[in-house]
């Protein structure tokens, strides 16, 4: 997901999308240690994405204070 459509969301969104995207890496870890993962990348992607809408969150905070 690109930062500037992260940027678009309101604090509620970006914690809610939050938490599935931490499902979604739980459930890909899982996958893999099982050894039905098909794209080990996705595991990359997804917590590179939960970073940066943690990252985006963090500022949202600095800024409200």
């Amino acid at each position: 997901m690109k930062v500037s459509e992260i940027r678009e969301m309101n604090p509620d969104e970006l914690q809610e999308k939050l938490l599935s995207m931490e499902e979604e890496l739980f459930n890909l870890r899982f996958q893999h240690g099982i050894g039905q993962l098909e794209n080990p990348k996705k595991m990359l992607h997804v917590r590179r994405d939960i970073a940066r809408f943690k990252t985006i969150l963090n500022e949202v905070a600095r800024e409200s204070k």
